[in-house]
């Protein structure tokens, strides 16, 4: 799934600043750097200020240049992707299971942990969506109504919610909103699985 537009080139960034440490770490000006990687000074300076995303051939003729890994470029990203800010309005919708059941999922953030995934939606069901009671996945599920009424379906056991109300349950068993009484929902849901073979 695309998380354009939640990082904010966050990435871009984190690359074009480990280009600029390895370069200036070496001596090399942008003029021949960008010599030795066939690449326009120009473009060289976008990449390293962040300002544009450059292509794997991009990343491996640089990486040659500088006689590093291409994965060196990565190491700071992934040492500092310690928060994820949304501004309101501004998630990203999901194309997801639910999304066929008219269930629209809007992503508020993206995983942060090395042997954990986080997903944490706001979930709106409207007249046009289905009632489905049958999803299943790994990990925990965390639902926080926000607005409307539904009964929602867990295992063998049903839910009334209604603004406020919250359920923390194993995603393993088949879920989902059973019943649709006051429309629409809204509601904040927290996906957490671990990062396992067969999980990602």
């Amino acid at each position: 799934m695309a998380l354009k537009g939640i990082s904010e080139n966050v990435i871009e960034r984190s690359i074009g600043q480990e280009i600029k440490r390895y370069r200036t770490k070496i001596g090399l000006t942008i003029a021949e750097l960008s010599k030795l990687a066939d690449l326009s000074s120009g473009m060289l300076s976008k990449i390293e200020n962040g300002n544009t995303s450059p292509s794997l051939a991009t990343l491996q003729s640089l990486s040659k240049a500088l006689n590093i890994p291409i994965t060196a470029f990565f190491r700071k990203f992934e040492e500092e992707r310690n928060a994820s800010f949304v501004r309101s309005g501004a998630g990203v919708v999901i194309d997801r299971r639910g999304s066929r059941t008219g269930h629209q999922y809007q992503l508020l953030g993206h995983s942060l942990g090395k042997s954990i995934i986080v997903e944490p939606y706001l979930m709106t069901l409207t007249k046009e969506s289905e009632e489905f009671p049958f999803f299943h996945h790994p990990g925990m599920e965390y639902i926080y109504m926000l607005e409307g009424e539904m009964v929602y379906t867990h295992g063998e056991k049903s839910y009334h919610l209604r603004p406020g109300d919250s359920l923390l349950f194993d995603a393993e068993a088949t879920h989902g909103p059973e019943k649709l009484i006051d429309l629409p929902i809204k509601f904040l849901t927290v996906m957490v699985s671990s990062k396992e073979p067969g999980n990602g």
